[in-house]
C-alpha cells in the first residue's frame, strides 16, 4: 500500500474541541449566498469553542448550483466546470481558518489532476482539502471509489495515504468508503494519526450504517477516535448529491473511561447542524499501554495465526 507521510513534529494539546457537521446542500443564486452560510457555519462553530471544524464528503457540490441550468444536471460537464471555483472554494476557507483560527476539514471537492500512472492525461479525485488557522493547506484523496463514483461519475483514486499535522493533533482523513476498509485507517495510525476523520455521503440508511459501522470498527481495533461527519437533506437539482442520509457521532474504543458502546456523541438523523465533542488523547493513550484489551499493540499477532498452519 503507497503512503505518505506529511506529518511534521509540532506540540499540539492533549485535549481539544472537535465540531462535525450535519451538513445540509443548499442552493444559492450568488457565491455572495455561499461565503455567507458558510461563514456562519464556522463562526457558529468557533464560537462554542470548537478547534478543528470537519465538514461532510462532497459537500462542495452545492456550488453546482451557481452553474448553467444544463450543467446542474450534466455529470461529467459539472466536473470540469466545478474547477472555476475551486481557487474561491480554498480562498474563503482559508479567509475564515486564518479569521476564526480553527483548522478547517472543508467538504471534499472534485479536483482536476494529471494521472499519477500517466501525467499526460488528466482525471478527477475526490479531495478533502485542511485548512491550517495560518492559511496553510494540505490535503487526502479518497483511496476506494464507490461504484456510483467510478461507473456514473467518472470519478478516480487519488494520491496516497498521508497524516497531516493540525494544531490539534495529528489527522488520518478517511473518506466515507474508505472507513469501511481497516488496512487505510490502520496506515494512518502507523504514520502517528491521533484522530481518524471520516467525511461522508450516503443516500440510504443502510449506506450510513455502513460508514458508521466501519468507523466503530476502526475506533475499536486502533484505540483511537474516529469523527464522522454526513452530507443532510435533499438536492433534488443535484444527480449527485440528492438524497443525503446521515448523523455525525465521535466513536472511540469501549474500555476505561470511555463509553460503553464506544458512542462518545451521535447527531440526530437527517438534523443539520454542528455536534460537538472534547477529544482527550491522553486517555486514548492510557487505553492503549493499560487497557482491558490491547487493540492497537496485538494488531502484529493477526499475521501470526493467519500464517499458521495445521
Amino acid at each position: 500500500m503507497n503512503s505518505i507521510d506529511t506529518a511534521e513534529n509540532t506540540s499540539a494539546p492533549d485535549h481539544c474541541k472537535v465540531a462535525l457537521a450535519q451538513y445540509p446542500v443548499d442552493y444559492f443564486e450568488t457565491i455572495a449566498e455561499f461565503r455567507e452560510k458558510l461563514e456562519h457555519w464556522v463562526k457558529t462553530a468557533a464560537s462554542e469553542g470548537a478547534q478543528l471544524l470537519l465538514f461532510p464528503e462532497y459537500a462542495a457540490m452545492e456550488l453546482c448550483s451557481l452553474l448553467d441550468k444544463p450543467l446542474q444536471n450534466d455529470l461529467q460537464g459539472q466536473l470540469q466546470a466545478m474547477q472555476a471555483y475551486l481557487p474561491l472554494f480554498l480562498e474563503t476557507h482559508q479567509q475564515l481558518a486564518q479569521q476564526y483560527q480553527v483548522t478547517l476539514v472543508a467538504g471534499s471537492f472534485p479536483v482536476k489532476i494529471p494521472s499519477p500512472e500517466q501525467p499526460e492525461h488528466t482525471i478527477y479525485v475526490n479531495r478533502s482539502h485542511v485548512i491550517h488557522p495560518d492559511g496553510r493547506i494540505d490535503f487526502q484523496d479518497k483511496q476506494i471509489m464507490t461504484r456510483f463514483e467510478t461507473e456514473e461519475w467518472g470519478i478516480s483514486p487519488g494520491t496516497g495515504i498521508k497524516v497531516i499535522s493540525t494544531a490539534v493533533g495529528k489527522i488520518g482523513i478517511s473518506i466515507c468508503y474508505d472507513s469501511e476498509f481497516p488496512l487505510i485507517a490502520r496506515r494512518q495510525i502507523e504514520l502517528g494519526a491521533d484522530f481518524i476523520l471520516v467525511p461522508s455521503v450516503t443516500e440510504t440508511l443502510a449506506g450510513y450504517y455502513r460508514v458508521r459501522t466501519g468507523s466503530q470498527a476502526r475506533a475499536l481495533e486502533n484505540q483511537c477516535y474516529v469523527l464522522h461527519a454526513p452530507l443532510v437533506g435533499e438536492a433534488p437539482w443535484s444527480p449527485a448529491v440528492d438524497v443525503n442520509v446521515g448523523r455525525a457521532g465521535v466513536y472511540t474504543p469501549m474500555d476505561k473511561g470511555l463509553p460503553d458502546d464506544g458512542v462518545m456523541v451521535i447527531g440526530e438523523l437527517n438534523q443539520q447542524g454542528w455536534i460537538y465533542a472534547t477529544l482527550d488523547k491522553t486517555l486514548l493513550q492510557n487505553v492503549r499501554h493499560d487497557g482491558h484489551v490491547l487493540n492497537h499493540r496485538d494488531w502484529a499477532l493477526q499475521a501470526t495465526r493467519t500464517d499458521a498452519t495445521g
